[in-house]
């Protein structure tokens, strides 16, 4: 049953005025509870919007900053990189900027690609170098001065990396309040985000999230043009961005707007070579090294591939690979299971009863991707996390899969650990994967029967007359496209 916006029913001596938002107090059942540590859900005679400082944006945005402080404290024992002992696995705190701080010579100047091989993305080895930039600006500052503490260079590039990550956070949460409509609390779950805490640190995913975040929201703005040319640079940033705009294709083939697509595709084509081209020319081998090591790439320890490589005693697809054979197979059936996934995908968008919101198919696609792609590093679920928010804004299951990410975080590190350092055998490894994997597919099945059900979206039936907030130019418009339903041949 489709929950009013108005809060308690008037019977129930309901507020005298509806506000203009949803009040999560009112219709979660979570946040009905957590309420009770502060004095109980909001009151049906207060009143929303009228704050003059506190307002949801600055709240949320607050959400955040101790989301962060808490990742931080988390990231503190290993900032100095010094790893004696074992130090980043035993204290859960490992990250990938600090080992690779000394791996691409970052602290000498060096440029990445130009100077020295980096495999990921032209915008991140950016942020990197802009980060390693800043921080031998500081060292050199607190040379000169006894004002401020000396640090190693490896510290100083991590805390500028980890400033700049939170200002992406930040980034992510705005845009996530603006994509929210009437909802604009649903911007709280990713500053208190489990998964904003464990893994807002670990690598340079956030970059992505947040340039992929605000790209949607210039097309919630009907400003298709912006929207692409973010989407491209977050695509320079990470691959995962094709898939919204997979996403938003196959929603407005569904409207007849492909010309507004074509237009986004174009700009993020255009932003995609504006950063990538320079790099290509001047250093082919430096930038070309990560699709290179993509393909080289075997199956990671996170993905279910690698699952059943294990179970198989490493006897399926390619079997044992020798260092830089090429996984033919791995790649192969991978490739075929995600293209299959985007088929399915692309079914229900125009088989649906209604056509689905933005959010829902771009989380659709990405979950798809990390469960059937043999590549998930721990920190690629932020890419499912404002996907998630705004596609099914539900706090006990988006909790319960963030709850699953957070603890594959400890038995991961213990098993790196190793059984001779007091470690763990990699088959409890492979059971929390196993767990993390069932909680994605379940916020998959509720995602498609919301799809399928569109009454029971929180988004469309906790407001009369919603639509797709993060709809842009798709707002209301009439289908062109779409598959008959059995009730409608019957």
């Amino acid at each position: 049953m489709s929950t009013s916006p108005s809060g308690p029913s008037a019977s129930a001596g309901g507020p005298a005025v509806s506000p203009d938002r949803i009040v999560p107090t009112w219709t979660d059942p979570v946040a009905i509870q957590a309420a009770e540590a502060v004095g109980g859900p909001w009151g049906r005679h207060a009143l929303t919007g009228r704050a003059l400082f506190w307002t949801p944006l600055r709240v949320c945005l607050a959400f955040v900053v101790l989301g962060l402080a808490l990742a931080w404290i988390k990231q503190e024992p290993c900032a100095d990189g010094d790893w004696s002992g074992f130090r980043q696995y035993t204290h859960l705190c490992y990250a990938d900027p600090l080992p690779l701080f000394g791996r691409f010579d970052l602290g000498s100047g060096a440029l990445p690609y130009l100077d020295s091989p980096v495999d990921h993305p032209v915008l991140t080895g950016g942020l990197m170098a802009l980060a390693a930039a800043l921080g031998r600006a500081y060292d050199g500052a607190a040379r000169a001065s006894d004002l401020l503490p000396d640090l190693p260079p490896v510290q100083s590039f991590y805390v500028v990396t980890c400033l700049l990550l939170s200002v992406c956070a930040l980034a992510t949460a705005r845009g996530v309040l603006a994509l929210s409509g009437r909802r604009p609390w649903d911007a709280a779950m990713i500053g208190l985000s489990p998964l904003l805490v464990v893994h807002a640190f670990t690598g340079w995913d956030l970059f992505a999230v947040a340039l992929t975040t605000l790209g949607m929201w210039a097309w919630a703005r009907d400003r298709p043009v912006p929207a692409g040319v973010l989407l491209g640079l977050a695509t320079a940033a990470k691959p995962y961005p094709l898939l919204v705009l997979v996403a938003l294709f196959l929603l407005c083939l569904r409207a007849g707007l492909l010309r507004t697509w074509l237009r986004t595709a174009g700009a993020a084509l255009a932003g995609w070579t504006a950063v990538n081209l320079p790099v290509a020319v001047a250093a082919w081998d430096g930038w070309s090294l990560f699709f290179r090591r993509t393909v080289l790439r075997p199956a990671d320890p996170d993905s279910l591939w690698n699952v059943a490589l294990h179970l198989s005693g490493e006897r399926l697809f390619d079997g044992p690979l020798e260092a830089g054979q090429t996984p033919v197979v791995l790649n192969a059936l991978s490739a075929l299971a995600v293209a299959a996934m985007v088929a399915g995908v692309g079914w229900l968008v125009l088989a649906a009863p209604v056509r689905p919101r933005v959010a829902q198919v771009a989380f659709l696609l990405v979950a798809g991707f990390l469960l059937l792609g043999k590549v998930w590093s721990p920190q690629y679920s932020l890419w499912l996390l404002p996907l998630a928010v705004l596609a099914r804004p539900a706090w006990r299951s988006l909790l319960a899969w963030q709850a699953t990410e957070a603890l594959l975080w400890v038995p991961r590190m213990l098993w790196y650990l190793g059984t001779d350092n007091r470690g763990i055998e990699v088959g409890w490894f492979l059971l929390a994967v196993g767990i993390r994997d069932a909680a994605v597919a379940v916020l998959v099945a509720l995602v498609v029967r919301d799809v399928v059900q569109p009454d029971r979206d929180v988004v469309r039936a906790g407001w009369r007359g919603v639509d797709d907030p993060a709809g842009g130019p798709l707002e209301r418009t009439v289908d062109a496209l779409a598959l008959p339903r059995r009730d409608q041949l019957t």
